[in-house]
């Protein structure tokens, strides 16, 4: 066969298959610096959150060492906290006959029943201890209103309640958002599926998130995300600039 067309046949295939990557949320966007038009938002990487937590995630506190090594590629950082008064209206102990992880439906819509966590002032609501993100200007705390939960950085559950976060980095000139922590499939993917909403480039980092994963929960997050046009990377697609 005529070397030519070889060349042409491999370079169809190479196209297929990056179309086909593409189409399933599969492609990468390579090498990426980050700048001062880039945000790296920590969600909830709380005591709670991880082993011996009223909440642990599995593995949860496997995201702290990849965190803090991603951090000091960011000149902007915002953390954020679970923050509820005791008996918010999310906890099983608030609805009587009632358990964890059941579903119920609220003036806003339906609830997911968590055990009682991330009370106001416990060292389960405290950030890990072992995260290290000296340079984070802000930190966002929601779900403190006692009748509606927040899973989103951005906005509470009743989809009309802003935190604020959307307009402190808009006027800070934040273009690009990289969404890391706990949980993937609850506050990890609102804040990610809100932050592209308001229009900001966006990126969930892997393996700097864990999920709970609920019937299927963690698959349904990745899906939803990739069809909203949410980038998936890994860390090791970030290079300190």
């Amino acid at each position: 066969m005529n070397r030519r067309v070889v060349l042409r046949s491999l370079s169809a295939v190479a196209l297929s298959t990056a179309a086909l990557g593409s189409a399933l949320g599969m492609s990468r966007p390579g090498k990426i610096t980050p700048g001062a038009h880039d945000a790296l938002i920590v969600v909830d990487v709380q005591n709670c959150f991880v082993r011996g937590g009223t909440l642990a995630v599995s593995h949860g506190e496997d995201v702290v060492p990849v965190i803090n090594r991603l951090a000091p590629a960011f000149q902007n950082v915002v953390l954020t906290q679970d923050w509820h008064p005791a008996g918010h209206t999310s906890f099983a102990s608030a609805h009587p006959g009632r358990k964890p992880y059941d579903t119920i439906r609220l003036a806003y819509g339906d609830q997911v029943l968590w055990p009682d966590h991330c009370v106001q002032g416990t060292a389960d609501a405290a950030l890990h201890p072992a995260l290290t993100i000296p340079q984070a200007e802000l930190i966002v705390r929601k779900g403190f209103h006692s009748d509606v939960d927040s899973y989103s950085a951005f906005e509470e559950a009743d989809r009309k309640t802003p935190t604020g976060l959307g307009g402190y980095l808009k006027q800070r000139g934040i273009e690009a958002v990289f969404v890391t922590g706990l949980a993937t499939d609850f506050c990890v993917q609102w804040t990610a599926l809100d932050a592209r909403r308001l229009g900001f480039t966006t990126y969930v980092i892997e393996d700097a998130c864990r999920g709970i994963d609920i019937n299927g929960s963690l698959d349904a997050a990745w899906k939803a995300m990739s069809e909203h046009g949410i980038r998936r990377i890994e860390s090791t697609d970030i290079v300190a600039g």
